[in-house]
């Protein structure tokens, strides 16, 4: 009787010690959580909203709306080319009929090399117009931290942030800063 009271005994200090123990450190995560500031911008309205942003994705559409104009009208005249080949197929010799057939084929691979290599020339444009701002906007972001005591700042969207306070995005504020400040260069402009 006297062993398994010492152990009663043993456990109730443990648990004691255990729960003190627990308590330490909470509060100490609670003092941590308070000293810890976080803030949140949404990258994508802030670039989208930027003066550099704007004049960005202005000029992305008309090189994006001119390219797909003039391949458009290729798309057409192989349409046509298509058309008429399916017409003359019946009338034209097994030779004639098979060398129109191959040029068709090769106009059509070219067609499809130039919808990518266009693609892909949109792509890189819009890096080029777009890293300067990124750059600028996450110098500002950076500035705008350390000046109101942020330990880290999230970038908000849908998949990162599920919820903050709306006094901790600086969405507005980084735009603001970002348009009171010289344009940045965009890279290979010339």
């Amino acid at each position: 009787m006297r062993r398994s009271l010492n152990t009663t005994s043993f456990i109730s200090r443990f648990a004691a010690s255990a729960s003190l123990v627990i308590s330490v450190i909470g509060m100490s995560a609670v003092s941590h959580a308070e000293e810890m500031k976080v803030g949140t911008v949404d990258m994508q309205k802030a670039l989208q909203s930027v003066e550099a942003g704007k004049k960005a994705k202005a000029q992305l559409e008309k090189d994006f709306n001119a390219k797909k104009k003039e391949l458009q009208g290729e798309e057409a005249a192989i349409k046509k080319a298509t058309e008429e080949f399916k017409k003359q197929a019946l009338v034209l010799s097994d030779e004639a009929r098979a060398k129109k057939q191959q040029e068709l084929q090769e106009r059509i691979m070219k067609f499809q090399e130039t919808t990518a290599r266009s693609q892909q020339e949109i792509q890189q444009k819009e890096q080029d117009l777009t890293a300067p701002i990124i750059t600028g906007l996450r110098s500002i972001i950076g500035e705008t931290a350390k000046k109101k005591g942020y330990s880290v700042i999230l970038e908000k969207n849908e998949n990162n942030v599920l919820y903050s306070q709306e006094k901790d995005d600086l969405t507005a504020e980084i735009i603001s800063t970002f348009n009171s400040k010289p344009a940045p260069a965009a890279k290979g402009k010339s």
